[in-house]
């Protein structure tokens, strides 16, 4: 019996959102990522090197809750408060989530205008 391929880098990330403006606006202003490009109704932005694609034209599903992305941050802290000066609504307010032998995993938790959970993450040592 042979061995599956690893599957390799992720590359892309896509969510189906109603309004493409909307969605554009939130991730350009609100957590300040680099647009790629845009092509009619789906819009591509660089989350460091890995690509969301943002669909447009979806009825919301109100399934919102079985996708959750967490981004990296080195100072949650920071990075939590200024999503609330860009207003932005945190769910939770960064909090520790786990203390492992080598450092704490803090995490906060937001939504996308679609309400898809969005976490920012920092592992503070």
């Amino acid at each position: 019996m042979s061995k599956a391929a690893p599957a390799g880098v992720l590359g892309q990330v896509a969510l189906h959102v109603s309004d493409p403006d909307r969605a554009e606006a939130f991730y350009r202003d609100k957590l300040g990522f680099a647009p790629l490009f845009r092509f009619g109704q789906t819009v591509f932005f660089d989350m460091a090197g890995v690509r969301l694609m943002l669909e447009g034209g979806h009825e919301p599903t109100g399934k919102r809750d079985e996708v959750c992305l967490y981004f990296r941050v080195e100072s949650i802290d920071r990075a939590a408060g200024e999503l609330s000066a860009r207003g932005v609504y945190l769910e939770r307010a960064p909090q520790m989530v786990a203390r492992m032998p080598d450092h704490e995993l803090w995490m906060c938790f937001f939504r996308d205008p679609d309400g898809t959970l969005l976490a920012y993450t920092e592992e503070r040592r």
